[in-house]
């Protein structure tokens, strides 16, 4: 046996996934780099993290042994056309050999909305048991909940150190209401190894290994094709898009695209609303301000009686290619 074999520190990797979901919305629609963390660079990154925390030389040393994921999901009835997405990052979860878990959401009746329930007791107890039986060198958390707390203190007593990854980060929604994500100060403190990824993206954005954090996606830019050309005999004053009435159906942009939704630009109703289930022909994620669209409109009955004046939805919404 050879001597000078050094032995190879084994990592285990859990994600909060909703959390997560959270955090890479917020660089997608929020923040400026309009776009979604990337699992392979963010894998890359936690390997380094280790080996810049532990004095190793050489990265080969720091493997990923399991990485989980754990989420709450709506049934495939109530997601209807965002099923597709779901898939999209499902495979891409399969490719970095994560296994995933997934809960049924459950109605709470309190605030009308569908919620999580049992999902960071189920993360919790599978980290532990795993950590027991894979014998983790380091276990990394994607999280921020104090709930999580009592699990590394678990951990501690194993010997098995913990890496939390975490984002603090602020911003106005569409209502213009202040909505922030922050860490468990708490879970902070316990963890061996805290890693504040707010602070590293902004003190180092121009770094490699804080640009591969991200996924590179092209910009939209519209330009004009043959499909805009107008029938012999009108006269076209301008190729940007309009709001125009053609059997019903309406043409305007997006002006707007946040956490499912967005708005389309209408300005004889004050801008339209539109939620991602009534695409018709894009995946939501692919949605950028500016995209020229048609779309029906009816009125939005529920909106409508809480403000006490006309609101407006979008139906049918087509992203014009």
């Amino acid at each position: 046996m050879n001597n000078n074999l050094k032995e190879i520190i084994r990592i285990g990797i859990f994600y909060d996934g909703y959390y997560f979901y959270k955090v890479s919305n917020y660089y997608k629609y929020e923040h400026e780099k309009k776009a979604r963390i990337s699992i392979n660079g963010l894998h890359n990154f936690i390997r380094q993290e280790i080996v810049r925390n532990t004095g190793l030389n050489d990265i080969r040393l720091c493997q990923i042994i399991d990485a989980h994921y754990f989420k709450g999901r709506s049934s495939a009835r109530e997601l209807g056309e965002k099923v597709q997405s779901e898939r999209v990052f499902e495979d891409i979860l399969m490719r970095e050999n994560i296994v995933t878990h997934y809960l049924p959401l459950k109605y709470n009746n309190e605030n009308n909305s569908m919620q999580e329930k049992g999902i960071d007791v189920w993360l919790a107890l599978e980290a532990y048991e795993l950590a027991i039986y894979k014998k983790f060198d380091i276990l990394v958390l994607v999280a921020g909940d104090g709930d999580y707390v009592p699990l590394v203190r678990k951990l501690n007593t194993l010997g098995t150190q913990v890496m939390l990854i975490s984002w603090d980060f602020s911003y106005n929604n569409e209502n213009g209401v202040t909505a922030e994500t922050r860490t468990s100060r708490q879970l902070l403190e316990e963890v061996l190894y805290p890693v504040s990824m707010h602070d590293r993206i902004e003190k180092q954005p121009d770094s490699d290994i804080i640009r591969d954090l991200f996924v590179t996606e092209r910009p939209y830019i519209y330009q004009p094709s043959l499909l805009d050309v107008e029938p012999i005999g009108l006269i076209v004053e301008s190729k940007e898009p309009s709001i125009n009435i053609k059997d019903q159906e309406l043409e305007s942009v997006i002006i707007s695209v946040k956490d499912g939704f967005g708005f389309i630009k209408d300005e004889s109703v004050n801008n339209v609303f539109f939620h991602y289930s009534t695409l018709t022909n894009r995946d939501f994620d692919e949605l950028e301000p500016g995209m020229p669209v048609k779309y029906l409109r009816e009125e939005d009955a529920e909106r409508t009686k809480r403000d006490e004046s006309p609101r407006y939805r979008a139906i049918k919404v087509t992203i014009i290619d």
